[in-house]
């Protein structure tokens, strides 16, 4: 079996951006500390704990995990270590929010003090969301920084030791021009970070960003100005000596998030927290209470987290390793895949393969059917095509 990964979810954040729909809640300081105590019983009492599989990464993710403290941030590391056989050299990435580090107004969120004690505690990959470098967006998207704080952050956590460092930036926002989204990725570029996630806005009902849009506040995304502000990126990034490994995902050559990987090559992951998801690498999915505080009363009542759990089917192992295996560019063997499902998937879907081709959306090498970088950006016209 593949080596495992560990999430864990950190519910809390200073202000709540307009285009999340994510778990997550106001941080205080009390119930933060009340949640890592549940959480670390989660994880010593876990009933799904017993796996063949070593553990190479672990993520915690949010929700703002940097608003916890070192010492907390400790505690859960070493409640992993002692359930899960962690291999040296693992990728324990933290993510973080811009942040004020230097002047009168330090951010005790990111104080240079802090970093250095995350990095001395085993955080060795920092995540965080820079989304872009016009304030004037930020704003929009209700953001607690500015664009002079994601240098300010950048060049902390180099201090700090940090050597892994991955940026989040989104293109297609509302009233984004093409110039704009340009100017942020040289932004991003000229800062050099290890790895680069450059995501498409997607604008999820129920947020204040919807609600704005549907009544006329905010114009709506234009897909065809989000599909040039993506080619130029794959365009520049790729220039700039990065791999485009997955569809929205730029590295340094080494530097892959190993962690999300795992999702989308089907290692099996474990997820702790509130709302966490995890995957057997097999066959069974399962994920736990959404709402913090009723995810702590179970825990604190001795009652299972877990409240899904699904049992894929074989057709639905097979939608999946389509659909999750072509978001790698890399692709999918043919050869692999008739291995694992018994069928022939350019013999299924011959008019569907022959028709993506011609429309230069796929492509062949040796038995390896890929995106190419049109198909990447037209990329769920593929899925939908081979699901």
């Amino acid at each position: 079996m593949a080596n495992a990964g560990i999430y864990i979810h950190i519910p809390f954040c200073r202000t709540r951006c307009s285009y999340c729909d994510f778990a997550t809640g106001a941080y205080e300081h009390a119930l933060a500390e009340t949640y890592v105590s549940a959480l670390i019983r989660e994880i010593a009492a876990w009933p799904e704990m017993k796996v063949p599989a070593a553990v190479d990464t672990i993520y915690l993710g949010g929700g703002t995990p940097s608003l916890l403290t070192p010492d907390q941030v400790e505690r859960i590391l070493k409640a992993v270590y002692a359930q899960f056989h962690v291999l040296d050299g693992a990728e324990i990435t933290l993510e973080i929010n811009p942040a004020s580090v230097t002047g009168a107004q330090v951010d005790a969120e990111l104080s240079h003090e802090k970093l250095r004690r995350l990095r001395t505690v085993g955080i060795n990959r920092a995540s965080f969301g820079a989304q872009t470098f016009d304030d004037r967006e930020l704003k929009l998207l209700g953001r607690t920084h500015d664009s002079g704080q994601i240098g300010e952050t950048f060049r902390a956590l180099r201090d700090a030791g940090f050597d892994n460092i991955n940026f989040d930036l989104i293109a297609g926002l509302p009233g984004q021009s093409l110039s704009g989204w340009k100017r942020n990725v040289a932004a991003a570029l000229q800062l050099r970070p290890e790895h680069l996630s450059l995501y498409l806005l997607d604008v999820h009902e129920g947020t204040p960003l919807a609600d704005q849009i549907s009544r006329g506040l905010r114009p709506r995304p234009d897909d065809d100005l989000a599909a040039e502000m993506y080619s130029h990126m794959i365009e520049a990034v790729c220039a700039a000596g990065y791999e485009h490994y997955e569809i929205s995902n730029f590295c340094r050559p080494g530097f892959n998030s190993k962690h999300n990987t795992k999702y989308w090559a089907g290692a099996p992951y474990y997820g702790f927290g509130n709302s966490a998801h995890s995957f057997d690498g097999v066959s069974r999915r399962w994920a736990n209470e959404r709402d913090a505080t009723n995810y702590i009363d179970l825990i604190e009542r001795n009652q299972p987290s877990i409240t899904e759990r699904t049992d894929l089917s074989e057709e639905d192992l097979r939608s999946e390793r389509i659909f999750l295996g072509l978001r790698l560019m890399n692709g999918i063997s043919l050869t692999d895949y008739q291995k694992r499902f018994g069928r022939n998937l350019s013999a299924e879907h011959n008019g569907e393969l022959d028709r993506l081709k011609e429309a230069g959306l796929i492509e062949m090498d040796g038995d390896v059917l890929k995106l190419t970088t049109r198909g990447a950006v037209l990329s769920n016209e593929v899925f939908a095509a081979l699901a």
